[in-house]
C-alpha cells in the first residue's frame, strides 16, 4: 500500500477524489437518499442574479450555466441527449488544457526504464550532492523529451473546478431530477432499482462501470502499443503498473456510484465515453503524428 502511495499522480488523484467526497457531503444539498433537496433544484426559471444572492459564486458561474444547458436541451434531445451535449461541449472548451497533459503523461511513461536507471545509479547515495545530480541528470532526461513534469498536475487542478461544476450541474438540474430514462426514474439509486425489479437502473449501473475502466486504462493500453513499437527499435518496454494503483480508486466512484441517483451514473457513463473518444482522438491527431 505504501509503495502504491509513493506515486505521485496516484496520490493526487485519490485526494481529488476525496475533495469530490468532500464538496458533495459537506454542501448538504441532498437528502437521506441523495435525492436532491427543492430549495437546490435548478429550473429554466432560477436566474443568474438568484444563484448569486442565493448560493455562491461558484454555483452562479459554472454550476448554473451548465444546468440551464441540460434543461433547455432535454425536451429536445432527451435526459440523455442532454448530459451529452453538455458533457461535449465542455471536453471541446478543456481540449487544448488536456492535449498537451496526455502527451506528456505518456512520455513519462516511455522514459520511465531510463528514470528507473537513474533512480537505481543513485539508490545508495544519499548525500546531497549526489541526489542533486540525480535531479539535474533526471531534469535533462525531460529535457531531451520535451517534458515538463508539473503539467500534467497543473492541467488536474486547473479542470477540477469544472468537474465538480459539471457534476453538480447534472445532479441539479430539474430536467435531470424529474427525469425518467426507459421508463425508470433516474433520481432511485441502482441499489434502488436492483432491490425493487427495476433492472435497468442497475444495467446503467453496470455500463457505467465497464466505460469508467475504460477510460481509466486505455492510455495505459495505448502507451504499451506505443512501447511495443519502440522495442522493435530497441528500446526498452517501460513496465506496466497503473492497474493496481487504479482500481481502488474505481472502487471508490462504484461504492459512491451504487447508492447515488443514477442520473450520476448515467452521467459518468458519458463522460468516460467521451473520455475515450478525446483519448483515441488525442492518440491519433498529436502521439501517433509526434505533433507536440
Amino acid at each position: 500500500m505504501r509503495k502504491w502511495f509513493k506515486n505521485k499522480k496516484i496520490r493526487y488523484l485519490v485526494i481529488i477524489v476525496i475533495l469530490l467526497v468532500l464538496v458533495a457531503g459537506c454542501a448538504k444539498i441532498t437528502d437521506e437518499k441523495g435525492h436532491i433537496l427543492p430549495e437546490f433544484i435548478i429550473s429554466l426559471s432560477t436566474s443568474f442574479k438568484d444563484m448569486m444572492e442565493n448560493d455562491s459564486w461558484f454555483s452562479a458561474l459554472l454550476v448554473w450555466p451548465m444546468a440551464q444547458i441540460v434543461n433547455y436541451t432535454t425536451p429536445y434531445v432527451t435526459v440523455l441527449g442532454a448530459i451529452i451535449t453538455v458533457t461535449i461541449v465542455i471536453n471541446l472548451l478543456t481540449l487544448s488544457f488536456t492535449v498537451k497533459s496526455t502527451v506528456s503523461s505518456q512520455k513519462m511513461q516511455m522514459i520511465q526504464p531510463e528514470l528507473n536507471k537513474i533512480q537505481e545509479k543513485y539508490k545508495d547515495r544519499k548525500d546531497q550532492n549526489s541526489q542533486m545530480q540525480q535531479a539535474q541528470e533526471m531534469n535533462n532526461l525531460y529535457a531531451k523529451h520535451g517534458i515538463n513534469p508539473l503539467s500534467t498536475l497543473l492541467v488536474t487542478f486547473l479542470q477540477f473546478p469544472i468537474i465538480i461544476a459539471m457534476y453538480r450541474a447534472v445532479q441539479r438540474a430539474e430536467a435531470v431530477v424529474n427525469a425518467e430514462f426507459l421508463g425508470v426514474k433516474l433520481v432511485e439509486s441502482p441499489m434502488y432499482g436492483l432491490k425493487e425489479g427495476q433492472i435497468i437502473l442497475f444495467i446503467i449501473f453496470l455500463v457505467m462501470a465497464v466505460a469508467q475502466f475504460g477510460s481509466m486504462m486505455l492510455p495505459q493500453y495505448l502507451a504499451k502499443k506505443r512501447a511495443e513499437k519502440n522495442r522493435r527499435g530497441g528500446q526498452e518496454e517501460p513496465k506496466q503498473s497503473n492497474m493496481a494503483m487504479m482500481l481502488p480508486m474505481l472502487a471508490m466512484v462504484l461504492i459512491l456510484a451504487i447508492n447515488w441517483p443514477t442520473a450520476m451514473s448515467l452521467y459518468w457513463m458519458v463522460t468516460s465515453v467521451v473520455s475515450i473518444v478525446k483519448t483515441y482522438y488525442i492518440q491519433w491527431r498529436y502521439i501517433d503524428n509526434e505533433k507536440v
